[in-house]
């Protein structure tokens, strides 16, 4: 894909000035594929790598000047992060974090747009965390390679780019999977809740 590409701009790699690549937060082994596929196109061609964030992407894809970015995180809790855009580049309101839905981040007033799957995931519990805050959902919307190539010139311009060999993904959750004990504990806490 990236010969592809590469070809079809007519160019070489050493050409480029830098590789962007999803750093997340997202799916442990996307992150670490990513990150290598950067660092090894970057360290080949001796150029920097940028590290641009799934949750910013998606605040890029929204088009919207105030963006609550959530994505199912799964085990009952998303990734999300607040923005707001500033010229062509996003202020951090709230920084990426991993929570439960009913903890997210509260909201400065404004016009927010809620965007990303976990608004698919949890849309009763977002819309009612949010209800005074968040005017219009794009469940829809995830990060692609467009923003985060578009993110990734921006960051470039701004002195944000590294040398590969000091990319890395970015974590929020160290916790993996629930063992049958912690399932259990969940199932019966969402009885008691109802």
């Amino acid at each position: 894909m990236v010969s592809a590409v590469l070809a079809q701009a007519q160019m070489a790699v050493r050409e480029v000035n830098a590789v962007a690549f999803g750093c997340g937060p997202g799916s442990f082994t996307g992150l670490r594929i990513a990150c290598g596929v950067a660092q090894g196109l970057a360290a080949g061609a001796g150029i920097q790598v940028v590290a641009v964030g799934s949750l910013l992407a998606i605040a890029q894809a929204s088009r919207s000047a105030h963006v609550f970015a959530a994505l199912d995180a799964r085990m009952g809790e998303i990734y999300c992060a607040a923005y707001q855009a500033n010229g062509q580049q996003f202020d951090v309101i709230a920084p990426p974090q991993l929570c439960s839905s009913e903890q997210a981040p509260q909201l400065p007033p404004g016009n927010w747009r809620g965007a990303g799957s976990g608004f698919a995931a949890y849309p009763d519990r977002l819309a009612a965390r949010y209800a005074d805050r968040i005017r219009a959902v794009d469940p829809d919307l995830h990060p692609r390679a467009h923003e985060v190539a578009i993110l990734g010139a921006h960051m470039l311009r701004a002195g944000l780019g590294t040398r590969p060999e000091d990319a890395h993904p970015l974590y929020l959750r160290d916790h993996v999977a629930l063992t049958v004990a912690e399932r259990r504990m969940r199932a019966q806490s969402a009885k008691e809740d109802r």
